[in-house]
């Protein structure tokens, strides 16, 4: 398989639960590259765009309240790009199943995740499932100016009068 690359999210609570050290000591071991990485304080449109899929969802409104921190009263997250050979699911395998009861206890979110009362996955990282995914979400969390590959064609854009570039 081809180099591809992956986001990782650490919520707000692996960073309230000051977990960060643990889960990246863990994605080391997958021996990829960071080649991204920044705190961001989750608002409603980033979550909304990050969680489109789920809009339809019963759990979609509490999902919104835990990525932007409602939750746990911390409101960032950790979000991160892994690259190299077969990135994807690595990364996945390392962090576990979504549902924490059903991902293995070695796993990040079966270490560390939880299911609450009203049933929400509280399990620490978002990672993403499959290429498409991957690129959409990179693209929605990172600028090219942020990240030190060249993943995806930039193009120039003149954006209130300075130069910047921008996803094409």
């Amino acid at each position: 398989m081809t180099n591809q690359a992956t986001l990782v999210i650490i919520k707000p609570d692996g960073l309230k639960k000051s977990l960060t050290g643990n889960i990246l000591s863990r994605l080391s071991e997958t021996k990829l590259k960071i080649i991204g990485a920044k705190i961001v304080k989750v608002n409603e449109h980033l979550a909304q765009q990050h969680y489109q899929h789920l809009r339809d969802k019963p759990f979609y409104p509490e999902l919104i309240k835990y990525i932007t921190g409602k939750l746990h009263g911390e409101n960032r997250v950790m979000a991160l790009i892994y690259f190299g050979k077969d990135a994807i699911t690595k990364v996945r395998q390392i962090s576990g199943a979504t549902n924490p009861e059903e991902a293995d206890p070695v796993s990040v979110r079966g270490a560390y995740g939880r299911i609450l009362t009203t049933g929400l996955y509280e399990n620490v990282v978002h990672a993403s499932s499959d290429p498409s995914e991957a690129q959409r979400e990179i693209k929605l969390w990172f600028g090219p100016e942020e990240i030190t590959v060249d993943l995806y064609p930039v193009k120039v854009a003149t954006l209130r009068s300075f130069k910047r570039k921008v996803w094409k």
